[in-house]
């Protein structure tokens, strides 16, 4: 087994097209380890020191977040709360604290799960995964770089250094919401994510919405423009039927099939009217789930 440590990019995906699997919090790859799912690679490549990849930095065209910054930064950044507030929802619901401190959003966003929380907020934001590769640079949307449970497009050697994010428009909010049996170290059972921008009138301009633990990947749902012009209590009674109807969750020791889809309906329904009460100018503190008493007491 080898173990390097990467001082600069072009180092980690040096180490990465030798055959080497990158690491920097470990949260993922060193718990599947111990529980017997995966063997630890024979080759790992550490990138937490690449300080670059730790930096959200804004940009007249939105925002980039580094592909280190880890999920307690993502709860607390002034501009993610501000203007992209359904990742911070989602941040602030992973794991315990300890693991917030510690997991990437990049390891998240790589590691592919369908039950990952930050997944449908960066959904229905408009993020872009920024791919490094010798030589290279690439952006993929992030509805085609995941691929199916724990897989993505990525290419071998290719390593995630970044999210883009474009800038919101006016009078846009966004929220994250998920079923929950307990606060901490809790996998969601369903969770919905809603980005909406309200026409002057207070109906809805337009609506985006995805659902995670309903399907093989993060589930971005059709539909959504039949929502445009409608109040937002309608358009969030509608996102529940959309939701409901093209979940395809499975069955497994957490919940059934029939509660799932059940119960993403009702998350969608919420996750709609918090993002128009955002958009409104309502204040409402992050995440969702605690300032609303969604889910575990």
């Amino acid at each position: 087994m080898s173990f390097t440590i990467a001082t600069t990019i072009d180092e980690a995906v040096a180490a990465m097209a030798a055959g080497a699997r990158p690491i920097a919090g470990g949260t993922d790859l060193v718990v599947s380890a111990r529980h017997g799912k995966l063997p630890l690679p024979e080759d790992l490549v550490a990138i937490d020191r690449l300080i670059e990849l730790s930096e959200i930095r804004p940009g007249s065209g939105g925002c980039q977040i580094g592909a280190l910054v880890t999920h307690a930064r993502l709860m607390m950044d002034p501009l993610l709360v501000q203007s992209y507030t359904a990742l911070a929802d989602a941040a602030a619901l992973v794991g315990s604290p300890s693991t917030r401190n510690i997991g990437t959003l990049g390891g998240n966003v790589m590691n592919a799960s369908p039950a990952m929380d930050t997944g449908a907020p960066l959904l229905v934001l408009g993020a872009s995964a920024e791919l490094a590769s010798p030589g290279a640079m690439r952006s993929v949307p992030l509805d085609e770089l995941w691929t199916g449970p724990g897989s993505t497009s990525a290419a071998e050697g290719e390593l995630l250094v970044g999210l883009n994010l474009p800038s919101p428009s006016g009078r846009s909010g966004s929220a994250y919401v998920r079923l929950e049996y307990r606060r901490a170290m809790e996998i969601a059972v369903v969770g919905a994510a809603a980005g909406v921008t309200l026409a002057e009138g207070g109906t809805l301009a337009s609506v985006s919405l995805a659902l995670s633990a309903v399907a093989p990947t993060i589930l971005a749902l059709d539909g959504t423009e039949a929502l445009a012009g409608l109040s937002p209590a309608d358009a969030a009674a509608k996102a529940a039927v959309l939701a409901s109807e093209q979940a395809a969750p499975i069955s497994d020791l957490r919940a059934s099939d029939g509660y799932r889809r059940h119960c993403v309906g009702v998350m969608a329904k919420r996750a709609v009217d918090a993002a128009c009460r955002r958009a409104a100018g309502e204040s409402i503190s992050v995440p969702v789930n605690r300032a609303l008493g969604i889910g575990a007491v």
